[in-house]
C-alpha cells in the first residue's frame, strides 16, 4: 500500500526545497559584481605604471649601476659590490657636502615653516582683500629657481652687492657671502625661505580654514587669548597638515641644488665655492658623475643620500607625532586635572545627596 503526502504538504516541500538551493546568478550580475570590485584597481593603475616606470625603475636601476664600476662615457664595468659605497664613504668631500647639507637645510627648514605659520595665522585672521594677499605670498614661489638664485647672487655680491651695501649704511664693514662657509649658508638659506615659504603658508592657510570657528569661540569665551587659541587649537587640529609640510620641507632642503649651483659662479664648473664651503650632496654627486665621470660613485652617493632622507624624513615623522591633538593621549598634566575635576565633581555630587536626605528628613 503506498502513501502519498497530501498536496498542500507536497508544495510546502517543494517550496522548501527552492528556498535551500542557492540562486543562479546571471551572466550581468558577475559582469556587475567584477566592475565593482575591480574597478578601483584599473582606476589607480596609471599612477602605478607612471611611478614604476619613472620612479621604482631608476631607483632599482641605481642601486645596479652602484655596485658596478660604470663610466658616463664607456658604461658598464666590472662588480665591485660596496666598493663604491666604502670609497664614498671614506672621502672627506663627502662629509664635507654632508655637513654643508644639513646646515643649509637646518637654516632654512626651521624659519621658513616658522614663518609660514605666522603667515597662514595672519592670513586666516580675516585681512582686508585676502586674494590679493595670498597671491601676493605666492608670488616668489612662480619665479623660476634659476631667475632666484642669479638675482640673490646679485645682492649678496661682496663687491657691490645690496646686502653689503645696506650693512655699509650702519657701519658694518663688507662681509665675503661667498667665501666664508656661515654667511654663504646663510645666503643661501633666504633664496629657499624666499622661494618656498609662501607656498608652505598657503598650504597651512588650508588647514587653518577647515577649523571649526566653535572652537575659537568657545575658547574666547573662556578667556583663552590669541596665543592661546593658537597653539592649543589651531596647532594641534592642523597636525596632520603640518607633518606633511615638514617631510616635504625636508625632502626638498636635503636635495637642494640650484641655490648654491648658481649662487657663485665665477668659481671652476660652478662646484659649491672656491673651496667647497657650500658644496652640497647632490652637487657633490654632479660632479662625481659630469665631471669626473664616475655614475658608480654617483649612483652610490645617491642611495646614501635617500637613506638620509628617508631617516630624517622618519625622525620628523616621529618628533611631529608628539604634537597633542583632541583625541589624541592626554599629557600628565591634562590627565591630572581631570582627576582633580572628577574627584572635585563626586564631593560635589555627595554634599548636595546629603543635603537633599537632610532636607527630606
Amino acid at each position: 500500500m503506498t502513501l502519498t503526502a497530501p498536496p498542500a504538504e507536497q508544495q510546502a516541500a517543494a517550496s522548501a526545497h527552492k528556498t535551500d538551493a542557492p540562486p543562479k546568478r546571471s551572466w550581468r550580475h558577475r559582469v556587475s559584481r567584477f566592475d565593482q570590485n575591480a574597478s578601483p584597481y584599473f582606476y589607480i593603475s596609471p599612477f602605478f605604471l607612471l611611478f614604476g616606470l619613472v620612479g621604482l625603475f631608476p631607483l632599482l636601476y641605481t642601486v645596479w649601476v652602484a655596485v658596478h664600476e660604470w663610466d658616463l662615457l664607456k658604461g658598464e664595468g666590472d662588480f665591485v659590490g660596496v666598493g663604491n659605497f666604502v670609497e664614498i664613504l671614506g672621502d672627506a668631500m663627502f662629509w664635507n657636502s654632508i655637513g654643508n647639507t644639513l646646515s643649509i637645510f637646518l637654516l632654512s627648514a626651521i624659519p621658513q615653516l616658522s614663518v609660514a605659520l605666522v603667515i597662514a595665522y595672519l592670513l586666516d585672521r580675516g585681512l582686508r582683500a585676502p586674494t590679493f594677499w595670498r597671491m601676493s605670498v605666492l608670488i616668489p614661489f612662480v619665479v623660476t629657481p634659476v631667475a632666484v638664485a642669479i638675482i640673490f647672487s646679485s645682492i649678496f655680491n661682496e663687491a657691490d652687492g645690496l646686502a653689503n651695501n645696506l650693512l655699509n649704511l650702519i657701519g658694518i664693514a663688507d662681509q665675503e657671502w661667498k667665501h666664508n662657509t656661515a654667511l654663504s649658508h646663510i645666503a643661501i638659506a633666504v633664496m629657499v625661505n624666499f622661494r618656498w615659504t609662501g607656498y608652505n603658508a598657503l598650504i597651512l592657510l588650508a588647514a587653518m580654514q577647515a577649523v571649526p570657528r566653535d572652537l575659537y569661540e568657545s575658547a574666547a569665551l573662556d578667556g583663552a587669548g590669541a596665543a592661546r587659541r593658537f597653539f592649543s587649537i589651531t596647532i594641534p587640529t592642523i597636525r596632520p597638515t603640518l607633518i606633511f609640510v615638514i617631510i616635504t620641507a625636508t625632502i626638498g632642503g636635503l636635495q637642494i641644488f640650484a641655490e648654491p649651483r648658481l649662487f657663485d659662479v665665477s668659481t671652476a664648473g660652478g662646484i659649491g665655492g672656491s673651496d667647497r664651503q657650500f658644496q652640497t650632496t647632490v652637487l657633490f654627486l654632479w660632479e662625481l658623475a659630469f665631471f669626473r665621470r664616475d655614475l658608480g660613485e654617483a649612483s652610490a652617493v645617491a642611495i646614501l643620500l635617500f637613506l638620509l632622507i628617508v631617516g630624517i624624513g622618519v625622525i620628523n615623522f616621529l618628533i611631529s607625532r608628539r604634537i597633542s591633538t583632541g583625541d589624541g593621549p592626554k599629557s600628565r598634566a591634562a590627565r591630572r586635572r581631570a582627576r582633580t575635576a572628577d574627584t572635585t565633581a563626586a564631593a560635589a555630587g555627595t554634599t548636595i545627596a546629603t543635603i537633599t536626605e537632610e532636607n527630606a528628613r
